[in-house]
């Protein structure tokens, strides 16, 4: 299927990761030039070496998204050297795993910047461009927690959740304009970060990490953890022209793990 984005421009955030950096080859593959967006300088070069290495064109950023400040200099350089952004991915890295409650307002102040702020400030800038281009997408990444809150998760569970209601929102102020925008929300994705809440919880109650693992997957309809390429191939087809009658919705990627309709 040609998913008709061959020559659009795409910016993917977190593309040093494990989604992020699926998301960005996925999208290469179908012939999109790729900018990416990263904390990890190590991480971003890994990616974007891969995207060029099959033939691809990708342009890789230094990028913190707590600075909002940087947010005009680096859209100036991608336009520059590959052109306005058509396809916006939003994925941003979780703050650590706490409790909802008892936690310090400097710290849901920091991740409200990095997670939230820095999402919708990033939107603003390229929005224009594809609303007077009367083409562009907006996919937002967010967590299997703004549907079902996942335990000790408390800061993600309603820091993502409030891009939900952004994302509804803006599709309708958008739809006209050809743009949408979409929330992708992972289930139990194998990625670093996977990895990394399975062994804190194991921690937490003293169980192996293969128990929490084997836990885990008991609870997917599909009996295993997801491959990021397959939450990336997702994505692609979200940002796609095939997609253009899809917005404002809710995609999930979780293999069944989700028991709510």
């Amino acid at each position: 299927m040609d998913l008709g984005i061959k020559g659009k421009t795409a910016l993917v955030l977190g593309a040093g990761g494990g989604l992020g950096g699926a998301i960005a080859k996925a999208l290469a593959r179908e012939g999109a030039r790729l900018s990416l967006g990263d904390i990890d300088p190590a991480a971003l070069e890994r990616t974007a070496g891969e995207i060029r290495a099959e033939g691809g064109t990708a342009l890789a950023l230094a990028w913190d998204l707590a600075d909002l400040s940087i947010i005009e200099g680096r859209i100036a350089t991608i336009e520059a050297e590959i052109g306005p952004v058509d396809i916006l991915v939003n994925n941003t890295g979780g703050p650590p795993p706490t409790p909802a409650s008892g936690q310090p307002s400097e710290l849901w102040a920091k991740h409200f910047q990095a997670m939230v702020l820095s999402v919708i400030a990033l939107t603003d800038r390229v929005l224009p461009g594809m609303r007077e281009r009367k083409w562009g997408r907006i996919i937002t990444s967010t967590s299997s927690g703004v549907v079902a809150p996942i335990p000790n998760l408390g800061i993600s569970n309603a820091l993502r959740l409030s891009l939900v209601g952004w994302s509804k929102t803006l599709a309708r102020e958008v739809g006209s304009d050809g743009v949408t925008a979409n929330i992708v929300l992972p289930g139990r994705i194998a990625t670093s970060r996977i990895s990394f809440l399975d062994e804190q919880k194991a921690e937490r109650e003293n169980r192996s990490v293969e128990a929490v693992a084997a836990e885990s997957t008991g609870a997917i309809a599909l009996g295993r953890y997801g491959r990021p390429e397959e939450y990336g191939d997702v994505v692609a087809f979200l940002a796609s022209e095939r997609a253009a009658y899809l917005t404002g919705s809710v995609i999930r990627v979780d293999g069944g793990l989700i028991a709510s309709i």
